[in-house]
């Protein structure tokens, strides 16, 4: 078995994640009608990291939500007789919002494309614009971040494991053969 590369430590995740907010700010010239969403569950951690940076800088609390989208996937059918369905959060309207995805990995863009279906359902924000930690290529749709924290080259095969302290203790982005 070969050993996983880590590739972003704790150090570097916070600080991808700072450049990530202040990018932002910048595009939306500040917080007016901005919303952070989560997807279920790495993209929930870092849009509220993301949020208390917002704050920290522009002393504004700007709403956050945690979207699930298993049943809005193409393949829910194949992961499962009865996939496990999260709760979706969002508790506010998303009509005329700038909306901002947060995701820790974006792949195929299959998840995206099932979270813009999810969010439709919900409401219609003015605009919807994709975050993600990592960005590892091999898309399938025509997807792609606006906010990127780093750009990985890999083969279709690799894994790419986020690990993140609200889930296990420790922040990492580590590579790895399948």
């Amino acid at each position: 078995m070969t050993k996983e590369e880590v590739i972003l430590r704790s150090s570097d995740i916070d600080r991808v994640l700072t450049r990530m907010t202040h990018e932002i700010l910048e595009q939306h010239r500040g917080t007016e009608n901005l919303v952070l969403i989560g997807i279920r569950t790495g993209g929930v951690f870092l849009a509220d990291r993301i949020k208390a940076k917002i704050l920290a800088i522009e002393g504004t609390d700007i709403p956050t939500g945690d979207l699930d989208i298993t049943l809005y996937r193409d393949d829910w059918t194949s992961i499962g007789h009865q996939p496990t369905v999260q709760k979706t959060e969002l508790p506010f309207s998303l009509d005329g919002k700038q909306v901002v995805l947060v995701d820790d990995v974006l792949f195929t863009g299959r998840t995206v494309r099932a979270a813009m279906d999810a969010l439709i359902d919900f409401g219609r924000p003015d605009r919807i614009e994709l975050a993600v930690l990592v960005d590892r290529g091999h898309r399938e749709l025509p997807i792609q971040a606006n906010y990127v924290g780093k750009h990985v080259k890999t083969i279709h095969d690799t894994m790419v494991n986020v690990y993140l302290n609200e889930k296990g203790g420790v922040d990492e982005v580590a590579v790895s053969p399948q």
